[in-house]
């Protein structure tokens, strides 16, 4: 994002706080969505991921209150006003959009840190239902702007943290912490290579300009909903296999002892192992080519990830699989469906000479087939959460 766009996208914020809340706010912060190169459904297996943030962004303009009251706006949103006594949260209690934010005062609280009450208007430009983790960002601007308001002191991890914890015991997905952490730890120009065990990572370099290349987003327009339950039963499946095989998570189960493992477990849930396994081999095979200096090798492990997720974790739809074989026909590198599934999102690596081909392609694809027409844009590695004034 240019500075000039990001500039009037924090005016944007600022003005919903004048007109929901009166007078100005005390700061403006930024929390982005994010892409996922590579390391879909690891998360929450303990294993390995690599994400970077996008320029698409939630902007939250915030000041504090006395009162011990919340009131919460979004520019998106019906114009009305979400507004709670800091004293009577619990999950459950503020429904909709709003149960994100909510939320994040909530684990605030729980984890012990002393938060008043707070004005808050937010401007998001990040799509939602696409598997771009609009909801983190909705939680990571909210974290870090208390977090600066009242002096808490948190780091990026620590933020992402308590983001997630909002989303699992507040909300009630039981998402991993992939995408908060993204939200809140990406590097401009690098893909964070994240172990979700130990919760250290690394920024790996992803200047992916210079050797021509570009990363094209396809939003397929069909809108997935975690909280549905599909989520939930597939991770209750990973921990059923888990406590079957007698380890920790399946991320501890190696390529090399996979096809022992299938053996050991009933024939539902070893395409989920089968995933689990394969997939963060796929992460640490992206790190070591991006460490190469290699990214059009990237190709290929975007692609066998997709199969992966149709064949075996069976999350992908028919509109994703289309995009997914439309773009590589006319010649993406690789091309894979990203986020928790049932829709969302394609992430297609493309020689950038050949992104105009690749998109008009897609969206005819789409036409022939009856289906709506599919947003796209470039996926560009941008800033985690900060301060935007």
């Amino acid at each position: 994002m240019t500075t000039d766009a990001a500039a009037d996208a924090a005016a944007e914020a600022e003005a919903a706080f004048a007109s929901a809340h009166g007078g100005s706010p005390e700061g403006v912060w930024a929390a982005p969505g994010r892409i996922n190169l590579i390391g879909e459904h690891t998360d929450y297996n303990e294993g390995y991921v690599l994400p970077a943030a996008l320029p698409h962004a939630t902007r939250v303009a915030a000041r504090r209150r006395a009162d011990g009251r919340v009131r919460l706006f979004s520019a998106q949103g019906d114009g009305s006003v979400a507004e709670f006594a800091l004293a009577d949260l619990a999950p459950g209690s503020v429904p909709g959009w709003a149960a994100y934010p909510a939320g994040v005062f909530w684990a605030l609280a729980e984890a012990g840190h002393r938060v008043g009450g707070a004005d808050l208007a937010f401007s998001s430009d990040v799509p939602t239902g696409a598997g771009l983790s609009s909801s983190a960002a909705l939680e990571c601007a909210t974290v870090i702007s208390l977090d600066e308001l009242y002096g808490l002191g948190l780091d990026a991890p620590g933020r992402a943290l308590l983001a997630q914890r909002a989303e699992n015991a507040y909300v009630g997905v039981p998402c991993g912490a992939l995408d908060q952490m993204a939200s809140s730890c990406c590097v401009a120009g690098h893909a964070y290579f994240l172990d979700t065990r130990t919760l250290t990572g690394r920024q790996v370099p992803l200047d992916l300009t210079a050797v021509g290349l570009s990363l094209l987003v396809v939003d397929t327009r069909v809108k997935h909903d975690l909280g549905d339950g599909a989520y939930a039963g597939l991770r209750a499946g990973c921990e059923r296999a888990a406590e079957l095989l007698g380890v920790r998570a399946l991320r501890d189960v190696d390529a090399a002892g996979l096809a022992a493992a299938e053996e050991r477990l009933p024939a539902e849930l070893r395409p989920l192992l089968r995933h689990v396994v394969t997939e963060d081999q796929r992460v640490l095979d992206a790190v070591a080519l991006l460490d190469a200096g290699d990214p059009r090798a990237l190709g290929p492990v975007l692609t066998a990830g997709h199969a992966s997720l149709r064949d075996d974790y069976r999350v992908s739809c028919p509109e994703t699989d289309l995009a997914v074989a439309t773009a590589n026909a006319a010649g993406a590198l690789g091309a894979r469906m990203m986020g928790g599934g049932f829709g969302g999102s394609v992430l297609a690596l493309v020689d950038t000479d050949r992104l105009a081909e690749v998109e008009r392609e897609v969206r005819g694809a789409f036409a022939a087939a009856g289906y709506g027409e599919p947003q796209t844009f470039q996926a560009v590695p941008s800033q985690g959460a900060h301060r935007v004034r």
